[in-house]
């Protein structure tokens, strides 16, 4: 029997691959979008309003939810965008959108939804991480932080709704080709003492982006997560995971190897 599942940021990226594969596979899906009417007709699944940013929306969009969903199976937090540049450089204002947005505004959400699972006594939370949530190179500090912040938030409040048989995911894959480096917001470098080091770590992450594997592989994982009788809570996805995190003490020596080097060289 199919389950009735909700994923946020659905009209593009794992979102969009995610809802039309569990639809195929004879579930109820329903995702969410900023701009639901640009994408009329196009998906075989329901596409409601929502920006995760905005109170009123989040409102609108539970009220929609309660009144139209008769039983919430799972919950997919996938909306998020991306602040790429050198930290100092990159305006506080900024940063604080990225956590408005991917931390808070998953957050709201997803306590939004809890009475729901709440009522039900059961429910699923499945929330896209990052690897980058358990690690920490350089060139993207905002959108780091934000993902070690939600790593931290659904590690505690696993515990807290497990009296409730509401199991809490999270999934962390490394970089995957989807719109997220094309919809990201990169500040513009002004320190002159960034100069030699800004050209070598924007290559550096370029090339990580470049290399990127195709998405398949993240939403095998969800959805074996929505299947799974006792799903696990941390599930780092892709070929160079077991690598990263056996080395992420060594995270700063692999970058002083790699970049670091020629900077120092450099000057």
């Amino acid at each position: 029997m199919g389950k009735t599942i909700l994923i946020t940021g659905a009209s593009s990226g794992f979102g969009l691959l995610l809802a039309k594969d569990l639809h195929d596979k004879g579930h109820i899906v329903i995702g969410t979008s900023r701009t639901p009417e640009k994408y009329e007709g196009k998906f075989p699944f329901k596409l409601f309003r929502l920006d995760i940013s905005d109170d009123q929306s989040i409102q609108e969009f539970t009220e929609k939810v309660t009144k139209q969903v008769t039983k919430l199976d799972v919950l997919v937090n996938n909306a998020g965008y991306m602040v790429t540049g050198i930290a100092e450089e990159t305006p506080v204002e900024i940063g604080r959108q990225q956590f408005e947005t991917n931390f808070w505004g998953t957050i709201k959400v997803t306590n939004a939804l809890l009475p729901i699972f709440r009522k039900q006594k059961s429910g699923q939370i499945i929330t896209v991480s990052s690897i980058v949530g358990l690690i920490g190179p350089p060139n993207l500090s905002y959108y780091f932080a934000s993902k070690h912040a939600i790593e931290g938030y659904f590690k505690s409040l696993r515990f807290e709704l497990d009296q409730f048989n509401i199991k809490v995911s999270v999934v962390e894959p490394v970089w995957f080709k989807t719109n997220l480096s094309h919809n990201a917001v990169s500040s513009t470098g002004s320190i002159a003492d960034y100069n030699q080091y800004r050209p070598k770590v924007n290559a550096f992450t370029q090339k990580g982006i470049d290399s990127a594997e195709e998405p398949t592989a993240v939403i095998q994982t969800i959805s074996r997560l929505i299947d799974a009788k006792e799903p696990k809570f941390s599930n780092p996805v892709g070929k160079m995971t077991g690598m990263i995190l056996f080395l992420q003490s060594y995270a700063h020596k692999m970058f002083e190897g790699s970049v670091l080097k020629d900077v120092r060289k450099a000057n």
